[in-house]
């Protein structure tokens, strides 16, 4: 582990490669897995103050299971606070392309300018995962077998996940952490790969 301020970051971050292939899995993680995406306390409000506007871009079964569970859920499993899915499947958020791809209407509706939040941090960080603990924050690569075909294309196109990340590492703690975790990576780089 590497300690940035109040953050610990796995190795595996500055190690392993990754770049989203969507043409080859047409963005099954939106869809498997036994909850919903997780949601920090804050993207709360902001759920329930956008759905107006999403709600047009949204499927009709994603907009019913909002209408009755919620914007967002309580987890059943660990009591975090997670978006709502449709029949326990699929994100109730997510829609799909002409090609059957998931994207995100949350996406969708921002990328046309209906909103100014274009996603929950978690999906946005993805695949990093971010335990909060009482006094420091865990940043962790989440291995799922269905990313390796992202996996491939970060080898292929030698992207690691930090890189390919910087946009969303930015967005949750700034461009500052952003350049010193740039600087870990580089000096990790020297250590283990020299």
């Amino acid at each position: 582990m590497i300690q940035i301020d109040d953050k610990l970051i796995s190795e595996d971050i500055f190690a392993q490669s990754f770049v989203c292939n969507l043409t080859k899995c047409k963005g099954v993680c939106c869809v498997d897995g036994d909850t919903g995406a997780p949601l920090d306390k804050d993207e709360l409000p902001i759920l329930d103050e956008i759905f107006p506007k999403v709600k047009p871009y949204l499927r009709p079964e994603g907009v019913t299971a909002i209408e009755e569970q919620g914007t967002w859920v309580i987890d059943d499993y660990d009591g975090g606070y997670v978006t709502t899915l449709v029949n326990g499947s699929e994100c109730a958020y997510v829609i799909f392309d002409e090609k059957g791809t998931t994207k995100c209407g949350i996406e969708k509706a921002y990328e046309d300018g209906a909103v100014d939040w274009k996603k929950p941090i978690s999906c946005h960080l993805y695949p990093i995962r971010v335990n909060e603990y009482k006094t420091f924050s865990a940043l962790n690569y989440h291995e799922w077998d269905i990313c390796s075909d992202a996996c491939t294309l970060g080898s292929e196109l030698q992207v690691r996940i930090f890189q390919f990340l910087k946009e969303p590492l930015i967005r949750k703690y700034g461009l500052d952490f952003y350049n010193t975790l740039c600087e870990a990576a580089e000096e990790w780089e020297k250590e283990y790969n020299s």
